[in-house]
């Protein structure tokens, strides 16, 4: 019995004090005075709706064009002079010289078309002491060249060249009827001879500095718009032109259909500020003999000294049974100015 009330007296206790406990966890609170006041913003408000207002942009039209034509100038001017004292024991003759070179080369390309145009004009004398003024180069070279290409590294190509020269040139001799006095006889002149060639076949370019044409149908006309020039001594081939009997005046045009393979090395650096260009083209007439073949090489060799001097050598070399049973050969080594545009 005394058992049973302790256990009620205990469990009358634990609900007492849990029912203590939940009254003090829920004691309202006054929380009047205690709200959190902010600060009014500095910033301006605005009250109400906002309405907003669209501004129409233009758009952006490019009025650019892409330029297909890709154009250069090459300008060069050389001078070599030398003197020398009356009593200079070495021995020497005074001497003067003045050069001068101009390529221009203008480019087109779009898609699978391309057209070329290279006009090359090279021109020098020079002037020794008691001797006469003589050329040391005098060349007109005007090449024109379509192409469509039909595959990677093949073209189907149709050209026209034109190639002169500017001055009269002469042959020299030493006359014994006159104390051994130095003679000169013309034996050629501005388009006399001049050469015009036409061509198509096909062109192989596997990289752009380098190219041959093979020219499957080709043809040259040969013109002498002045038969001064014609001297038995020293144009034995009287320029491939037929002599005519009597007293008719000779042949001044001829033209020749001919097989034609020209390659072209354009500017290719082979050292530092070392350049190369080589230009080989052989000639192949339908009409004549093999010996007939015309071979002709042209070759520059540049260095530049820095952004306007450069040294130079040019070198030609000619077989041309047509203007001399021989072979043909020039050079020329020059220190001078060379610009190029653009640069």
């Amino acid at each position: 019995m005394m058992k049973r009330f302790n256990i009620c007296l205990l469990l009358l206790l634990l609900v007492s004090s849990a029912l203590v406990a939940q009254e003090i966890d829920t004691i309202p609170i006054n929380t009047k005075g205690l709200e959190i006041k902010l600060k009014r913003s500095p910033l301006p408000t605005r009250m109400g709706s906002i309405l907003y207002k669209p501004t129409l942009i233009a758009p952006l039209v490019l009025t650019e064009k892409i330029n297909y034509w890709r154009t250069s100038t090459q300008i060069g001017i050389d001078v070599n002079q030398g003197a020398f004292s009356k009593n200079w024991k070495a021995g020497g003759v005074n001497s003067l010289a003045l050069g001068g070179l101009i390529n221009y080369r203008a480019a087109y390309s779009k898609e699978s078309y391309s057209y070329t145009s290279e006009l090359r004009m090279e021109y020098g004398k020079i002037r020794n002491k008691d001797q006469l003024q003589k050329k040391t180069r005098d060349r007109i070279y005007w090449d024109n060249k379509a192409n469509f290409q039909f595959s990677k590294s093949w073209f189907f190509y149709g050209s026209v060249t034109l190639e002169t020269q500017f001055d009269r040139g002469y042959a020299y001799y030493k006359d014994k009827d006159k104390d051994n006095a130095e003679q000169q006889s013309l034996i050629s002149k501005f388009m006399a001879p001049g050469y015009l060639t036409e061509s198509i076949g096909f062109e192989y370019r596997p990289v752009p500095y380098f190219s041959t044409r093979i020219g499957t149908g080709t043809a040259k006309q040969t013109f002498l718009l002045d038969t001064a020039v014609i001297n038995p001594r020293f144009n034995g081939g009287n320029f491939g032109l037929r002599r005519r009997q009597g007293a008719r005046p000779p042949q001044t045009f001829r033209n020749e259909l001919a097989f034609q393979v020209t390659s072209e090395l354009r500017d290719k650096q082979i050292l530092k500020n070392v350049f190369l260009y080589a230009r080989y083209n052989m000639f192949i007439p339908y009409d004549r003999k093999l010996e007939h073949i015309d071979h002709r090489l042209d070759m520059t060799l540049r260095s530049r000294i820095n952004k306007f001097m450069e040294v130079k050598i040019n070198a030609v070399a000619l077989f041309d049974k047509d203007s001399d049973p021989e072979v043909q050969a020039s050079q020329n080594l020059s220190l001078g100015f060379g610009f190029t545009f653009p640069r």
